[in-house]
């Protein structure tokens, strides 16, 4: 029997939920709180620079989970098409009942990246799509004992990220401009090293913001991210759910 393509990316959506109620996996639950700061650069009418911190921590504050840093250079085609490239670097802390990785200890990873946004206006409406390819190099610890990452795994993923974005034109003013915004982002991992599955994690995103003079955006509201572990436990795969609060603040200069 064929399954269209629509199909199958239905079921690659949809694949962390399946059976999450039975005995294949262990479920773990977070709070977290992420906290975006980005800066755009312009140089000239196409070419412009990137730069990114996240901050991410679990059990809301308390805890540390993530610190990202990402850095690109963008060349703007028109208003409606971006293309970046670049690179990041994370530092990612053991959180939550079961941490990413058997080591338990902090790891880094390094990465380069090339993405497309496409923004496609309709009526009021405002609706983007990212595509983001990833080479990824996350630190490993072979030997239990030592303190620091001693080996790195390459690793591929890409992403795709759908947002829809409503200006609430009854409230805005010359200078600020009020909206709400969801999005959605899937991650899957392909080639070698992707371990148990090619489901890497689901990000699904509700906030509200202000542009303010489309020089300063901030915008706030409620994050779930629901990630597939690539090892098993006890012969079981791992399944968390981080749901917790989001900030972004986007400075364009």
């Amino acid at each position: 029997m064929k399954i269209t393509s629509s199909y199958f990316f239905l079921l690659i959506f949809l694949y962390p939920f399946i059976l999450s109620g039975q005995d294949l996996r262990i479920a773990d639950y977070n709070t977290i709180s992420w906290n975006a700061f980005t800066i755009n650069h312009k140089v000239s009418e196409h070419w412009s620079t990137h730069g990114e911190f996240q901050w991410r921590r679990s059990e809301f504050l308390a805890e540390p989970q993530q610190n990202l840093y990402r850095f690109g250079v963008n060349y703007k085609v028109n208003d409606l098409v971006v293309f970046r490239i670049g690179a990041a670097y994370a530092d990612t802390y053991p959180y939550g009942k079961v941490p990413l990785q058997a080591a338990a200890k902090l790891f880094p990873e390094y990465r380069t990246f090339q993405m497309l946004q496409i923004s496609n206006p309709i009526d009021q409406f405002i609706i983007s799509h990212r595509f983001m390819l990833e080479q990824r190099w996350l630190g490993q610890y072979m030997d239990p004992m030592k303190s620091k990452a001693d080996s790195f795994i390459f690793l591929n993923r890409i992403r795709y990220m759908a947002r829809l974005e409503y200006p609430l034109e009854k409230l805005s003013t010359a200078t600020v401009v009020p909206y709400f915004a969801a999005y959605d982002e899937i991650m899957i991992g392909f080639g070698k090293n992707i371990g148990q599955n090619i489901f890497d994690q689901n990000r699904f995103g509700f906030l509200a913001g202000i542009d303010l003079q489309r020089n300063l955006r901030i915008e706030a509201g409620y994050l779930s991210q629901t990630l597939l572990f690539s090892r098993l436990v006890d012969g079981k795969q791992i399944l968390q759910y981080n749901r917790g609060l989001i900030v972004n603040t986007n400075f364009k200069l």
